[in-house]
């Protein structure tokens, strides 16, 4: 496959918005939001308001505008309006607490942001806190000492040129989940976005023109700023978003009246989904030719109800915020259940062992990826920049093993792995095993340690509606999962949960578990 060619300058809203005008797009829809249709035209002008009110605020180049918005056309139009005029956006996770976000509005030093009404709240709390921050614009309200979007929006011009960038200049920075801790700002550039559409969103899993696509991640997010905004934008395609909560009724609401052709979702979505589908005896997915999953891995059992019951695949794969995007993914037709595929052609991956030898298939080892959409590095975080960015590697710091097919098999994170009685445990094989018992819905395993200070496995589990947690189900559990693997992986204790923490993203906090066990060690 021929390796991507892009020009030295370049600016990604042009490639992304501009373009399709160009093109002869602009009466198509571009967004479709609530009961709003966006066209392509439509949405130029958005993004060229917008780029033109920052302008009128003294924002110039490298400069950070913060997004605070629920998806809808507003945020689309803050993010590609910063990224027009040489400015970098920042998206920002919408659930945080205020203290999180006087951390990331002050890391980022951002000068300007673009806010909903609903979550001033929050910013306000910490407004005498953050120094950097000179200017605050409110999308659907008024509040003192801010600015109203959308007087500010009509009152600037609806025509704005590009920036001259370099397709290395920052266009924006992503923060990471926080998995482990504070989260960390990675730089992506302008030609990041536009290597991974065409890589994966094109010549992967083929997205076309004519596809309508559906994200239950949201924008903030990196896996759903690529499938809800620039894979569709770069196919020429219309993208469904969804300001709300993507509940399962919330979702089947989506796919009905919207009639999408291809569905994003992560692994614990498609479970609480399908959950309903089964309890109401749903069996259609609409026009849905297509399913995608990533943020954790998709186990066997819920691919094969999935596909039983629906009769569309679900393609699996793995991204990070760092990379962008996917980089391994099963193929249309070629999906093998319970495996994250195989490489995106563009990509590079191996497998290494602890002195970064390079391993033989079939041996775990951690993942190192090569990509051009690998981001440009942390913000401000010099040590973890390190241990992350190995020259053009990128160390994944997950666990991988590939088969002689080339297809690779996720073994956990590298800090996720026990050893019990000597031998390595890895959470996602006894998750896998539970939850292809009836009752379990889903369930985060870690160790903790017993009485002699031996690490052992503790099953967190939420159950499906109808079931109740009992000391008799415990033992159940712990009798299905030895019944099925080697003796040592079975939970020495299982607690019944309402739900698990979970980052945004959808992916456990096994630090969250691991706090939780560590305060209640075995008996």
């Amino acid at each position: 496959m021929p390796a991507l060619e892009l020009p030295e300058r370049l600016n990604a809203a042009a490639v992304l918005v501009d373009a399709n005008v160009s093109k002869g797009h602009g009466e198509k829809p571009a967004i479709l939001c609530g009961e709003d249709t966006v066209t392509y035209r439509e949405l130029q002008e958005g993004v060229n308001r917008l780029g033109n009110a920052l302008r009128g605020l003294g924002i110039r180049m490298e400069q950070r505008v913060a997004i605070l918005l629920p998806d809808g056309p507003e945020w689309v139009f803050a993010f590609f309006g910063a990224m027009k005029i040489g400015a970098v956006a920042v998206p920002m996770n919408t659930i945080l607490s205020p203290k999180d976000y006087e951390y990331l509005l002050s890391d980022s030093r951002a000068r300007v942001l673009v806010v909903h009404e609903s979550m001033l709240e929050r910013i306000t709390a910490v407004r005498e806190e953050l120094r950097y921050l000179e200017h605050v614009i409110v999308v659907g309200g008024q509040a003192e000492g801010c600015l109203n979007f959308d007087r500010v929006v009509q009152d600037a011009s609806p025509s704005l040129a590009a920036v001259d960038t370099s397709k290395d200049d920052a266009a924006f920075w992503l923060y990471s989940s926080g998995t482990t801790g504070f989260p960390k700002g990675a730089i992506h550039l302008h030609h990041d976005m536009i290597v991974e559409a065409d890589l994966y969103a094109k010549r992967t899993i083929e997205l076309r023109e004519s596809d309508v696509s559906f994200s239950v991640a949201k924008l903030f997010f990196a896996y759903g700023l690529g499938n809800g905004l620039y894979f569709p934008l770069r196919t020429g395609g219309t993208t469904i978003l969804l300001p709300g909560r993507p509940t399962p009724d919330a979702v089947f609401d989506v796919v009905d009246k919207y009639q999408p052709t291809v569905f994003y979702s992560v692994p614990t979505s498609y479970a609480a989904t399908l959950h309903l589908a089964e309890k109401t005896g749903r069996t259609s997915l609409g026009r849905v030719r297509m399913c995608v999953s990533a943020g954790e891995p998709l186990p066997k059992h819920l691919y094969e109800k999935w596909l039983e019951r629906f009769g569309v695949e679900i393609l699996d794969g793995i991204g990070s915020t760092e990379i962008l995007h996917i980089f391994i993914s099963n193929r249309p037709g070629k999906a093998r259940a319970g495996s994250t595929g195989q490489v995106v052609p563009g990509y590079e991956a191996r497998i290494v062992d602890d002195d970064g030898h390079e391993l033989p298939p079939r041996q775990v080892g951690t993942l190192m990826i090569k990509g051009d959409s690998i981001a440009d590095g942390y913000w401000n975080k010099h040590e973890q920049t390190k241990r992350t960015f190995c020259g053009e590697w990128i160390n994944t710091h997950d666990k991988f093993l590939v088969d002689e097919d080339g297809y690779y098999w996720y073994a956990g994170r590298t800090d996720d792995m026990m050893k019990v009685s000597g031998q390595a445990v890895w959470p996602a094989d006894v998750e896998g095993l539970l939850q292809q018992h009836p009752a379990v819905l889903e369930s985060g395993v870690v160790g903790t340690a017993d009485r002699d200070g031996l690490i052992k496995p503790r099953a967190y589990v939420v159950l499906k509606d109808g079931h109740h947690g009992s000391p008799e189900l415990a033992r159940e559990l712990q009798d299905f999962v030895r019944k099925h693997t080697a003796p040592h992986k079975y939970p020495r204790s299982v607690v019944f949960v309402e739900d698990l923490p979970k980052t945004a993203t959808g992916k456990i906090k096994r630090y969250k578990l691991r706090e939780m066990a560590a305060s209640e060690p075995l008996a």
